[in-house]
């Protein structure tokens, strides 16, 4: 009978474990519990992939970050505020400390709440710039909802994000078919800094859209705060501890009432949408995307064995991971690496056009190499290559530093040191191509020296002549 229970409960506690990799308890920051009520079915998904959510107000005094030196929630959720202010246990450096700390925050903004200034101020510690008119929002008057905003234009449709690049990959495609539509209803767009690396933008606004503050009764705008892809409307930022944060620039974007709508885009340019019918937003299924990455469900890398021994001749010795090699050894390392996608750890495969790469370095890489996937798991991919050590000895690293867009950071370092040739480890000197002229010398000055030796010693002395008398003859 026990035997069963502790089965069930086992089952059960797989059952309800949280699909993040990095923990499940996750704090909503909102003014007004009656709120939960707009993003019922957003919330909800959360709490049915095992997150285990507590709702603060943000001048609560229950609300802390932070107990005993240490995190009190994995992740954060701060929707809009009503008031100006956030409180004391929201400030900009509580913030930070934070996300330093590892936890990950989404972030949500909406035009017609202006943003708080506390969250002005953490926003520009990330080099990520809001407008100077805190209730600007971003239009586009080719790409709007016919229906719900046939006049101001401030509901924008865009299509599912594109890869930035070719060698990225693409966490927020959908199923890959074409053809969706997401709602961007009333977003505040984000401008981003060129210095900053670790930002990289999920959704950027057609070209055609513009930030625009209703309140200017003007028939244009001749300096907006910034124009077609200059504006960002989700911005994502990974610290260097791989720690999340992710900036959205529409909160309705998350509401159920957009989650069920059915929109319809206006005649672009070009005469692009000519036609459109009705079409249900992927709203829901994009915002899951978004905060599965944030909460670290999907793009989690994971290191598993590091391994490296000698490979002499193709014999791989017994002894893995030594501490000392010699200059030109032969040497094989490999890495094991996992990818965690949403509720289970895969094989992980870098984009076509991109490669995990190997430094064997000192104070800078001698050697730069490409690793090759040998061996595949149900749960992991292990990758090697091998080479030769340079003619250099000293402290040498083995270092692997995989860092990419939505991808968590990979960075390992093994020390290793690398000696010179031992005394009896040299050649010998007639294997070594360069001392066969000296070798030759010596062969022929000892060759000359016997032969010299032999001649005197096989030369007969000349006899004397004498005359009669017994004196010489010269």
């Amino acid at each position: 009978m026990r035997g069963i229970l502790s089965f069930l409960l086992l089952a059960f506690l797989a059952t309800v474990q949280a699909v993040s990799s990095s923990g499940n308890k996750l704090l909503v920051v909102l003014e007004e519990l009656a709120e939960k009520t707009k993003y019922s079915k957003y919330l909800g998904d959360l709490e049915a992939r095992g997150f285990s959510l507590s709702y603060e107000s943000p001048k609560s005094d229950k609300l802390a970050l932070f107990k005993l030196g240490e995190r009190a929630y994995d992740h954060l959720i701060i929707l809009p505020p009503k008031s100006k202010g956030l409180g004391p246990q929201l400030s900009p450096k509580i913030l930070l400390d934070f996300i330093n700390a590892g936890g990950n925050i989404l972030l949500t903004l909406s035009a017609s709440q202006p943003t708080p200034t506390s969250l002005v101020s953490l926003l520009l510690e990330l080099d990520i710039h809001l407008p100077t008119d805190r209730t600007a929002l971003v239009v586009d008057h080719f790409n709007y909802d016919t229906i719900s905003a046939p006049e101001q234009h401030d509901v924008v449709l865009v299509p599912r994000p594109d890869a930035i690049r070719p060698d990225v990959k693409n966490f927020f495609k959908g199923d890959g078919k074409g053809g969706e539509v997401i709602a961007i209803p009333r977003a505040v767009g984000q401008t981003l800094g060129n210095t900053s690396p670790l930002l990289t933008p999920i959704l950027r606004a057609p070209r055609t859209a513009y930030s625009y503050n209703p309140k200017d009764d003007v028939e244009g705008v001749e300096d907006p705060f910034g124009v077609g892809p200059q504006l960002s409307l989700i911005t994502t930022m990974q610290a260097r501890n791989s720690a999340r944060f992710t900036v959205i620039g529409s909160s309705e974007l998350l509401e159920d009432a957009w989650f069920d709508a059915k929109v319809k885009r206006s005649v672009g340019l070009g005469g692009v949408g000519t036609g459109a019918k009705e079409v249900k937003t992927s709203n829901q299924a994009f915002a899951k995307e978004v905060t599965g990455w944030t909460f670290n469900e999907i793009g989690v890398l994971k290191v598993g064995q590091i391994e490296h021994h000698l490979n002499e001749g193709g014999v791989e010795s017994n002894v893995t991971n030594p501490k000392i090699y010699r200059v030109k050894n032969e040497v094989t390392y490999s890495i094991e690496l996992s990818e965690y996608s949403w509720d289970k750890w895969v094989p992980f495969t870098p984009p076509t056009g991109d490669v995990v790469q190997l430094e064997f370095s000192m104070l800078s890489p001698f050697h730069r190499l490409p690793l090759t996937p040998k061996t595949t798991t149900k749960t992991s991919t292990v990758y090697t290559t091998s080479f030769k050590l340079p003619d250099q000895h000293g402290i040498f690293n083995f270092k692997v530093n995989y860092k990419r867009p939505f991808y968590s950071n990979v960075e390992e370092k093994n020390t290793v040191t690398v000696r010179h040739f031992a005394h009896d480890e040299w050649p010998r000197s007639w294997v070594i191509s360069g001392a066969w002229p000296w070798i030759a010398g010596i062969g022929v000055t000892v060759t000359g020296w016997v032969a010299f030796v032999a001649l005197w010693l096989w030369s007969k002395p000349v006899p004397l002549k004498l005359t009669t008398s017994g004196k010489k003859i010269q």
